[in-house]
């Protein structure tokens, strides 16, 4: 049993204090389940049901007396419009979904941010939830908010067959993906130039005497990582440089995976004297692996890492721009929502070089 004084704790630790205390006024019914209708703000303000409605859906016809006691019965109730009616009768709900790959990482949240804004100019609230870079659980997240009947979604996609929502988007439901292309159906896309963008970063590398350059990816059924793969093997193509396989390694970004493939790569009789970095969350580690070696060697990373600025040397980055990601993406939702979008479209956003001075250190060795 849990002591119910202010020093009670439970078994877990955490304090426990009644909450009876906070009260200023009885609560009548049942705490949870049990919402006010227009009914009971009708009853309360002596009104009809038909003055509620008015007043909550800001219609005309209502006296300013009238509707101030109206008001204070909603208030006082804490009485909130059911929107369900209204989906109904408009067809539409006012919310979209957005399914990430992983809500946690930090490059989807400028991402993020930007499709809610869009989203808030067009009255309309953002639903999201993450796949982890699982197709099943994708399919199921995009499914679900389908059910709920959004009006849109935008899809960071983690499989490569999508064709699971083709009748939703016959039914009518905006789509819209972002950061990687659908599988296996025509749909609007908007990209980063992942290819251009690998091949400028190494291509900056070599322009400062590096021939050894190790590559350090995600996993190869990854759009992003076989569209950085490509161009970082045409950079190497177009100075004439032979990439040894020992100079490459994809698979999951999880740190053990990373720093070991990281330091395969600076061993050995000819170690690497460069590194790019597939993604941000590779780039964190390998800089950690870095700052162990005795020799300088240089970095690019494809993504921009927090405070990357701020080491020594500052982290040389190929930026792309996530909030234009989510803002293009939302905007063309939105305008098929609106009807003035009927082809889909590929739309690729440029990348940006930023030169810091970890990816303008020359070789040793």
């Amino acid at each position: 049993m849990v002591d119910a004084s202010p020093r009670g704790r439970d078994r877990t630790g955490q304090r426990i204090v009644p909450e009876t205390a906070r009260r200023t006024a009885p609560v009548s019914g049942t705490r949870y389940g049990n919402r006010p209708t227009m009914k009971d703000v009708a009853a309360r303000a002596g009104v009809g049901l038909k003055t509620v409605s008015r007043v909550v859906n800001g219609e005309p016809g209502v006296t300013p007396e009238t509707e101030r006691r109206v008001q204070e019965a909603i208030d006082a109730l804490g009485f909130r419009r059911n929107d369900s009616a209204r989906v109904l009768r408009k067809g539409r709900t006012a919310s979209i979904g957005l399914v990430l790959e992983d809500l946690a990482d930090p490059f989807y949240g400028p991402l993020s941010r930007a499709v809610e804004e869009v989203a808030r100019a067009h009255g309309a609230l953002l639903i999201n939830g993450s796949s982890a870079e699982d197709p099943d659980r994708e399919q199921e997240l995009a499914l679900a908010l389908c059910a709920r009947r959004v009006d849109g979604l935008v899809i960071i996609p983690a499989g490569g067959d999508h064709r699971y929502l083709e009748p939703e988007i016959r039914a009518g439901v905006a789509t819209v993906f972002v950061d990687r292309p659908a599988g296996r159906i025509d749909a609007d896309v908007v990209l980063s130039d992942n290819y251009g963008g690998a091949r400028d970063g190494v291509a900056h590398l070599i322009a400062h005497g590096h021939r050894r350059i190790g590559f350090v990816g995600d996993m190869p059924r990854i759009h992003t990582a076989a569209e950085r793969l490509r161009g970082y093997r045409a950079a190497m193509e177009d100075a004439g440089i032979t990439v040894a396989d020992s100079w490459m390694s994809l698979g999951v970004t999880d740190p053990q995976r990373v720093r070991r493939a990281t330091e395969e790569m600076l061993s050995g009789p000819d170690p690497v004297t460069a590194i790019f970095a597939g993604n941000n969350r590779v780039t964190v580690t390998v800089v950690r692996v870095l700052a162990e070696q005795a020799r300088p060697v240089a970095l690019v990373g494809f993504d921009d890492i927090e405070l990357a600025d701020l080491l020594q040397p500052g982290v040389t980055v190929v930026a792309q721009d996530a909030a234009a990601l989510g803002r293009t993406a939302a905007d063309r939702l939105f305008r098929q929502l609106d009807g003035t979008l009927l082809t889909p479209e590929r739309i690729e956003l440029p990348t940006r070089l930023i030169t810091r001075g970890s990816g303008e250190l020359p070789p040793t060795g």
